[in-house]
């Protein structure tokens, strides 16, 4: 129903929001945010699928389903290039300055996410998400945090500079088609 999907790109924007206005240390921002609908979703979903035929993993393609049958995903990131500066040894490297230099060195990696991460700042990023997926339950739209989506994300370089992304594909229906997932 047109009605419902519109709905849930308004509520998509509210959970922008949402993760936009979530507190983050030192009150410095480095989340980014990008709502999916339309075409792009599929584009999303095929990602998700070429990844999970790539390495065997099942569940990517099982999600990919998710997507593409959503109504809208919203897909939040945190900038890589980032360190709280704190200096506090939680990310593995005695410094912020270790750490921002190991992620130049460690350069364009084979793995789903970039880093090393400031572990506050991957903190920052959980909180965002929280908040975001709160925005939809209160507005009644089915969801699910997603990390296969933000590794497509990812792959597809959307949410540029950003290190570790999930997804949250969102839905108005009769029946919650996150609930009876196979796997």
């Amino acid at each position: 129903m047109v009605f419902e999907s519109d709905a849930v790109e308004t509520v998509a924007r509210l959970m922008a929001l949402s993760a936009r206005t979530a507190p983050k240390a030192r009150g410095i921002d480095v989340i980014k945010t990008m709502i999916v609908v339309g075409d792009e979703r599929s584009v999303l979903a095929q990602a998700m699928r070429e990844y999970g035929e790539r390495h065997n993993a099942g569940f990517f393609i099982r999600d990919a389903g998710n997507v593409a049958a959503s109504d809208a995903c919203l897909l939040i990131g945190s900038l890589l290039a980032d360190a709280v500066g704190l200096d506090c040894g939680a990310c593995g490297y005695a410094t912020c300055a270790e750490m921002l230099d190991a992620q130049r060195e460690r350069g364009m990696q084979p793995t789903p996410f970039g880093g090393p991460n400031c572990v506050v700042r991957m903190a920052d990023l959980g909180i965002a998400v929280g908040s975001a997926v709160k925005t939809a339950s209160i507005h009644n739209v089915d969801n699910r945090v997603m990390y296969t989506a933000g590794v497509g994300a990812l792959a597809l370089g959307w949410l540029e500079g950003c290190g570790v992304a999930y997804g949250i594909p969102l839905r108005a229906s009769g029946k919650d088609i996150f609930f009876d997932r196979t796997r």
